[in-house]
């Protein structure tokens, strides 16, 4: 009996303990499993790389001739620098001369590209001005000085940086009537600031457009002869092929950076990354975005990589869209 006892005793311990194996090692897969699924849903770590110029940049190039050597220079007839307006409507008015070598503004209609001039008014977004031959108006200004940048970009928006290629003029309006209540806009339509006031600011963010991050514009105390950074790109929504490789450009006034003999850097930070530097004036692709809101920002650093104060125009963020 006592045998027999022994043996039903060891039979029920085995089959106890194979009980307590089996739940155990499901609650093992379940773990792998859900991290993995907990991995897969989270977003993509985001690592971006510099690379040269694309390849589509380089074909446009070569249809263009010699239109990339060109230097051409602009003149900001209206507004006269340190005029002042009784208007709220502002007319602009540019002159383009220079060694052109077959550039000209103008918009292709079938592919919506072409050579064209930004135009900033203020630190905001920049408009795309492609035919001088048309009235180019700003809108609703609000009273106060206010600053206006140009220069000539190309078809895919890197700027020309040749001597005379950026214009910039300050005036003044004064008792012109604009609703504050409402953005500067230009004659077409397209938004050039947000609301002129800072309590109407959150109440114009649902119209304000994409790319088009705007604060309450003015022109602070802009300095035009101390060194001036003018961001130009990147800017609004990049979808598809184009998502593929950002482009960061800019405008460097009054100033060298240290690639180019200078003591200046140009320090750029994506969303909350780690900053790095741009230390030669020219544009730079950066490829690796994932999809979703980034920020942008560029700042123009002495060699302390203090941001060099003007008007706090050398400290710009904007924010961009990735759809992939």
């Amino acid at each position: 009996m006592k045998l027999t006892n022994l043996l039903a005793l060891l039979l029920a311990v085995g089959i106890f303990a194979a009980c307590e194996t089996s739940p155990t090692n499901t609650n093992n897969s379940t773990n792998v499993n859900t991290n993995t699924a907990s991995a897969n849903s989270s977003p993509t770590t985001q690592n971006l790389t510099e690379i040269e110029r694309p390849q589509k940049i380089k074909d446009m190039m070569a249809q263009r001739g010699e239109q990339d050597q060109a230097a051409p220079t602009l003149k900001i007839v209206q507004p006269a620098d340190g005029s002042t307006i009784n208007s709220s409507t502002v007319r602009v008015k540019l002159e383009l001369s220079g060694d052109l070598k077959g550039y000209h503004p103008g918009m292709d209609m079938e592919t919506k590209m072409g050579n064209h001039i930004h135009v900033i008014l203020d630190n905001q977004p920049y408009e795309a001005y492609y035919n001088l031959d048309q009235e180019f108006e700003l809108r609703n200004v609000s009273d106060g000085e206010h600053t206006l940048r140009v220069f000539p970009s190309r078809p895919w928006h890197e700027s020309y940086k040749n001597e005379g290629a950026f214009q910039i003029v300050k005036f003044t309006v004064k008792n012109g009537g604009a609703d504050t209540t409402k953005p500067a806009t230009t004659n077409s339509g397209q938004q050039m600031s947000n609301a002129n006031s800072n309590s109407n600011a959150a109440a114009n963010a649902s119209a304000t457009p994409e790319g088009k991050d705007m604060q309450p514009s003015n022109a602070n105390t802009v300095d035009k002869t101390k060194p001036l950074l003018t961001y130009s790109r990147p800017k609004g929504e990049y979808k598809g092929a184009d998502a593929d490789a950002i482009m960061i450009d800019f405008w460097l006034a009054n100033a060298k950076l240290q690639g180019d003999g200078g003591e200046y850097r140009v320090r750029y930070t994506i969303d909350d990354g780690e900053p790095k530097y741009i230390d030669k004036w020219q544009p730079i692709w950066l490829t690796g975005w994932t999809s979703g809101k980034h920020s942008v920002k560029l700042e123009l650093v002495d060699k302390n990589g203090n941001v060099v104060e003007n008007g706090e125009f050398n400290s710009t963020t904007r924010e961009i869209t990735v759809t992939k």
